[in-house]
């Protein structure tokens, strides 16, 4: 299988997710199942329902969470220069606006776009891979062409 780049913060978030839904949220719904048991006809029984679909939902996540933490390829940006690559923590200008925007390119499970987390995926990070500062960079997204300035990369 193929390795998951992420970042050591975005190890430790997927990590610490899963002890939580492993030591909290799975203990809670077991309660509220065995709960619901309790009131009696199950198979008009809202509560117990709902509990065994709560149920389902922890259980995938906490199979996801083991699947991308057991393929973890976790990367240090400190330990990286240069031109941008995964861990960049870019600073860009929209030529068009003016407006400034930085993000750092991560890897999907670690990804956030509004606190400028953005998946090595994207659009827009594949666009910036290989770029220096100084260079334009034309995305194509969904929304149409934009055109960027790259200003500054740093690796922290």
């Amino acid at each position: 299988m193929e390795k998951i780049p992420m970042t050591r913060q975005g190890h430790t978030a997927l990590e610490t997710e899963l002890k939580h839904l492993k030591s909290v949220e799975r203990p809670a719904i077991i309660k509220a199942i065995a709960e619901a048991r309790e009131h009696g006809d199950l198979s008009e029984n809202a509560e117990y329902h709902s509990a065994k679909e709560k149920q389902s939902f922890i259980e995938g996540r906490v199979k996801e969470l083991e699947g991308a933490i057991s393929l973890a390829d976790v990367i240090d940006p400190a330990k990286l220069s240069g031109a941008i690559k995964f861990g960049a923590r870019v600073t860009l200008v929209d030529e068009e606006s003016g407006e400034e925007k930085t993000y750092q390119i991560v890897g999907e499970y670690e990804a956030k776009i509004e606190n400028g987390l953005l998946n090595i995926k994207s659009p827009i990070a594949r666009a910036l891979i290989g770029k220096e500062e100084g260079d334009s960079v034309t995305v194509r997204a969904p929304g149409g062409e934009k055109s960027y300035e790259v200003l500054k990369i740093v690796y922290a």
